[in-house]
């Protein structure tokens, strides 16, 4: 049960928005007299249709519960509160601008006392380092994550790795489709854990991710990106996925978006693409809940193209440059 503390009539609020973590608003009536909606999230109970609905940060819908949404935001407020207020401002941005004022609201919560927090919970076992595999024939650039071992994580390796051979594909013209797929049983689980924490300064943080983040010259072709997902496709592997062109998955894919429980909001591109793909809303949801939603789901939402069952991926007859 959510507390009825958290449930807001809109209507009936003279003096404005209560300080909470979050609230719930019920669609069960007309139009609703809402004045601007405060620094926390603002989420709705019914029909998502309302026709107050869309000013929300969110609507529940399964898989995501009003218990588990008050129980993230009760955990982590600042970082709930900084994920809606970004999706709420760059909704309408140009990708570019928007990116860069995810990166400053992410630098500002690496800062912060809640990824703190979590930092000093983490247990993490290094692995060996990531690699990506690229293969040109003719117009098609072919890349293969390739660091099963740690479910393709995304290292500093790998991410410059993506960055650089991204960069190639948004330059050179004559690459007309880049396809990007994965090796062993998880597409990637995201940001390898072991390397948060290294840069805690959020001006130098947003100084190093302007300069190597993938998500930039990924976004500027995006067109030309078709994206094969298998397994887990979590954090910064499911923003990079998101911004391609299609994106398909197997059947037994799966995706989320965990950041919240870290004190942080998706910081490699996940507060635009995702939107962009599914919705302000229902990025919302998977922002604020943490929650995994299958592949009917994705497709479903449309934060996939297709479902298809492809043959694994062979790295060892993928040519490295």
């Amino acid at each position: 049960m959510v507390e009825e503390g958290l449930r807001i009539d809109p209507n009936r609020m003279a003096g404005g928005w209560p300080d909470l973590p979050i609230a719930f608003v019920a669609l069960d009536t007309g139009p609703l007299e809402m004045p601007p909606l405060p620094p926390y999230p603002v989420v709705g109970i019914g029909d998502p249709g309302h026709p107050s609905g869309r000013r929300l940060d969110a609507v529940v819908e399964p898989p995501v519960s009003l218990a588990g949404l008050a129980a993230s935001a009760r955990a982590n407020p600042l970082a709930a509160s900084a994920a809606m207020r970004l999706l709420r401002r760059i909704d309408a941005m140009p990708v570019d601008a928007a990116i860069e004022q995810e990166s400053l609201a992410y630098g500002a919560l690496q800062a912060g006392a809640e990824h703190a927090a979590w930092l000093a919970r983490r247990e993490v076992a290094p692995q060996p380092p990531g690699r990506l595999h690229v293969t040109r024939t003719g117009n098609l650039l072919e890349l293969v994550l390739d660091r099963p071992q740690a479910r393709n994580a995304i290292d500093r390796v790998m991410r410059d790795a993506l960055f650089e051979a991204f960069t190639v594909a948004e330059l050179d013209r004559d690459i007309e489709r880049v396809t990007l797929r994965a090796a062993g049983p998880a597409f990637s689980m995201g940001g390898d854990l072991a390397e948060f924490g290294t840069t805690r300064d959020p001006d130098v943080a947003h100084a190093i991710r302007m300069q190597t983040l993938p998500a930039i010259p990924l976004s500027r072709r995006a067109d030309i990106y078709h994206v094969h997902i298998q397994g887990g496709c979590v954090g910064a592997g499911l923003e990079l996925a998101a911004f391609a062109a299609r994106v398909t998955a197997s059947p037994r894919a799966w995706f989320q978006l965990p950041e919240l429980a870290m004190g942080l909001i998706p910081g490699a591109g996940g507060c635009v693409s995702v939107p962009r793909r599914i919705g302000r809303q229902r990025a919302g949801l998977m922002i604020l809940s943490g929650k995994r939603i299958n592949a009917r789901t994705a497709l479903d939402w449309g934060l996939i193209d297709a479902i298809e069952d492809l043959p694994p991926v062979d790295p060892a007859r993928a040519d490295s440059d």
